[in-house]
């Protein structure tokens, strides 16, 4: 149904592409949108609903996520020619999952994210997990920072400095677990 368009009743428009849904559908897996399309705020005969703040391949992954109960990762957000595409897509997907109230693709992503944590992305992730209260992310982040060798490398990371600024507790956690573990 989804692919094809058949009985779509809804059209979003993501970065000036057009992706085809069912009203019914969306409502049940999104709050956010059953209030917009059923509820008293709704617009009359809303055809055509704009989208601007998600990139138009990070939508199509949350559609294909509610039409197949299924996470749309290795063929559309691995790219084999540009290593940090994996992190930095499925960060996006956190994100939109969390935004929108999918919280199983959000434990998903954060799954996957656990399995590609490296020195140049630790940081940047481990903000992320923070940020969005993924707590078993966080403490994968953590963990994997925690050998000094590591922690010396991702700090000399854009991401670490990052970390830094926006998220002083998470330093004082890391802090910690570093004393500790040496």
């Amino acid at each position: 149904m989804w692919k094809d368009g058949q009985g779509a009743d809804v059209t979003f428009s993501v970065g000036g592409q057009l992706f085809k849904a069912h009203r019914c559908l969306l409502a049940a897996w999104f709050l956010v949108f059953k209030a917009e399309l059923f509820g008293p705020m709704k617009e009359k005969e809303t055809q055509c609903i704009k989208i601007d703040d998600i990139d138009p391949e990070i939508f199509e992954a949350l559609l294909h996520f509610i039409y197949t109960d299924s996470m749309l990762v290795d063929s559309m957000l691995v790219d084999e020619h540009y290593k940090e595409s994996k992190p930095a897509k499925l960060h996006h997907l956190q994100v939109a999952s969390d935004r929108y109230g999918l919280d199983r693709l959000k434990v998903m992503c954060e799954s996957k994210l656990s399995e590609c944590i490296d020195v140049e992305t630790v940081a940047t992730t481990l903000v992320l997990a923070e940020q969005h209260h993924c707590k078993d992310l966080k403490e994968a982040c953590i963990e994997f920072m925690a050998p000094r060798n590591v922690l010396q490398a991702a700090m000399a990371t854009d991401g670490f400095k990052h970390l830094v600024a926006s998220c002083p507790l998470v330093m004082k956690e890391l802090l910690d677990m570093v004393s500790r573990s040496g």
